[in-house]
């Protein structure tokens, strides 16, 4: 009996050792949260150091720990050490490489050159699938033989030396600034996500949203809607905010009662407004500050209210089908008690609070105001919610910080950096160009038949790729022909924006859908038909951003922005009940057309 019991011990601790990091991992974590912290205080680190570098950084966890056979894992080692080489022979000879303005000088350079591109679309394939490395590869295919195409979409053909130079020797294509935005802005908002991740701040999120809204009608549901805009604000990933609050809010709809594709569906909705929350927005706002030169702060409160205003949607969603299904509130004994809110809401309010004060009262960037926050957060690891010290559980939140921070990063870095292939394309071809005349010239020189287009672009690209990635390619295509409608440039932004995550709940391919539909246990496709009418703000609200921009303008006109968007929020309120609540046809028509023109036409 004892030597069983002991073989048992062994074969559990042997477990536990197998699901603990290996130390390497745990090292190069930190290697990469010091790298990307550091830059913050170092000075000015060039370009051609920094960038590559941070690719170097991203290789072995998108190559080598995320392989799932040893086919993956031995493949993975040779790429990862070829390509730290190629990356360090760029940091190294940076000075001379600058000189050269992309141009190929030897044989070596083109060998360099032509790996780190093939590199970068096998990293982007690992990490996140085939359709952005397709959309990749079709640029590349374009750059290179785009001069036998007939017409105005041909080019006159680029030499390769200048081609390949560009892409891989010079700050444009993988060195552009996109690949800029990811080193320094927002490698640091994962880390900082990561850290309050790794403590007890999704503990305080949970419990403040249960205190705001379990004891409401429909009070499961409405703490999906509010904990994922509390989660999502931080992490900005649609689908990791389904598989945390998920993993909460599901069951306990279930379990009190809830119909399964409607558990499934607020959970996937009420997660993909993550991505449109400020402040991180799915690293969205640190490649628009890029693109559109607007300051950081002024993005934020630009996004602000058409963000409030979907999850109001949401919540007047779930009221409506409370007309359908009895939504009963949380159980006072799920509901967590005031001390509790108060203890750990603590863990992710002085972090953010310190990040809010710093960018918007002391002026400082978002990256050093973040630093200011990661700090405390790092502090704030030393405890738990019974305000006590454990040097095991510290150690072990450390852990869980470096291995996110790690993994979170390098997948961040590998999108934007085979995204950068395809601008690099676009600007060295002038296809860009073509695409926005072909687009004025299809809608008229009319803006809404330009958003229409713009808006089916979006949809399509944002189905196989990134919504970050779908976005960048979109804007750079479709942007100028907006603007050039007359278009405020960060409004055309806001616009491409949401609609490239339009894809995160419609069919046929529906990332959170997907997600949430096996959590439910459900058939995703009855999840996506609700999730699409719980989540009908997502259509509407770039297209009311256009006909009333004032809601955008919060940073300088805030009066006339809440104005607006309290009178969009009754026109969304009417158009969601209208389109969910058991009423008459007649009622739920008029609703419609009622919200519509208030949204429209007042």
């Amino acid at each position: 009996m004892f030597a069983s019991n002991a073989v048992k011990a062994d074969t559990e601790a042997a477990v536990q050792d197998d699901l603990r990091p290996h130390w390497i991992w745990i090292a190069l974590g930190a290697s990469t949260l010091v790298f990307h912290l550091g830059l913050i205080f170092y000075g000015l680190t060039p370009a051609l150091v920094s960038r590559p570098i941070h690719m170097a950084l991203a290789l072995p966890w998108i190559l080598v720990y995320a392989a799932k056979t040893p086919w993956q894992r031995y493949s993975g080692l040779l790429l990862t050490g070829l390509g730290i080489l190629a990356c360090a022979y760029i940091a190294w000879n940076e000075r001379a490489l600058s000189d050269q303005y992309g141009f190929v000088d030897t044989h070596l350079q083109m060998l360099i050159g032509v790996f780190l591109i093939f590199l970068a679309l096998e990293a982007a394939r690992r990490a996140i699938g085939w359709p952005l490395p397709l959309v990749a590869l079709g640029a590349l295919a374009y750059a290179v033989f785009g001069q036998h195409i007939p017409g105005e979409f041909g080019h006159p053909g680029l030499p390769m030396q200048s081609f390949v130079g560009t892409l891989t020797l010079a700050e444009g294509g993988l060195w552009g600034s996109l690949t800029g935005v990811s080193v320094g802005v927002v490698a640091v908002f994962v880390i900082f996500g990561a850290v309050l991740n790794a403590g007890e701040a999704g503990k305080g999120f949970m419990n403040l949203a249960s205190a705001v809204a379990g004891r409401l009608t429909g009070g499961a549901a409405k703490v999906s809607v509010v904990s994922s805009a509390f989660m999502g604000s931080i992490s900005g990933s649609a689908s990791a905010n389904v598989a945390s609050t998920g993993a909460i809010t599901i069951p306990s709809m279930v379990r009190l009662g809830y119909p399964r594709t409607l558990a499934g569906s607020v959970e996937a909705v009420a997660s993909s407004g993550g991505q449109i929350m400020p402040p991180l927005m799915g690293a969205g706002a640190f490649v628009m500050v890029e693109l559109t030169g607007t300051p950081y702060t002024q993005i934020m409160a630009a996004a602000l209210i058409p963000a409030l205003l979907y999850f109001a949607t949401v919540w007047m969603g779930i009221n409506a089908y409370a007309t359908r299904h009895d939504l009963r509130p949380m159980p006072a004994s799920e509901q967590p008690s005031a001390r509790d809110v108060w203890i750990t809401s603590i863990f992710f309010a002085l972090p953010f609070g310190l990040l809010l004060e710093r960018i918007f009262v002391g002026g400082y960037t978002p990256q050093y105001a973040a630093s200011l926050a990661i700090l405390v957060g790092f502090v704030l690891l030393l405890i738990d919610v019974r305000l006590k010290f454990s040097a095991a559980d510290f150690w072990r939140r450390m852990i869980d910080t470096l291995i996110t921070t790690g993994r979170q990063v390098s997948v961040i870095a590998a999108i934007i950096i085979c995204a950068s292939l395809v601008i690099g394309v676009l600007s060295l071809t002038g296809l860009g160009v073509k695409i926005t005349s072909a687009i004025l010239s299809l809608s008229n020189d009319m803006l809404w038949p330009a958003l229409l287009l713009t808006a089916l672009a979006c949809l399509v690209l944002g189905m196989e790729v990134p919504t970050t990635a779908a976005y960048v390619i979109c804007v750079s295509v479709a942007g100028p022909a907006l603007t050039a409608l007359g278009l405020e440039p960060l409004l055309a932004h806001l616009f491409v924006f949401w609609f490239a995550l339009l894809s995160t709940i419609t069919p046929p391919v529906c990332g959170c859908v997907f997600i949430a539909a096996g959590m439910v246990e459900e058939n995703w496709l009855k999840v996506a038909v609700k999730a699409m009418a719980l989540g009908i703000g997502l259509y509407i609200i770039p297209m009311a951003m256009v006909a009333n921009p004032e809601i955008i303008a919060l940073a300088s006109n805030p009066w006339g922005a809440v104005l607006g968007g309290v009178k969009l929020g009754i026109g969304l309120g009417a158009i969601s009940f209208g389109v969910i609540a058991r009423k008459a046809a007649w009622l739920r028509v008029l609703l419609v057309l009622v919200g519509a023109a208030i949204i429209f036409l007042l």
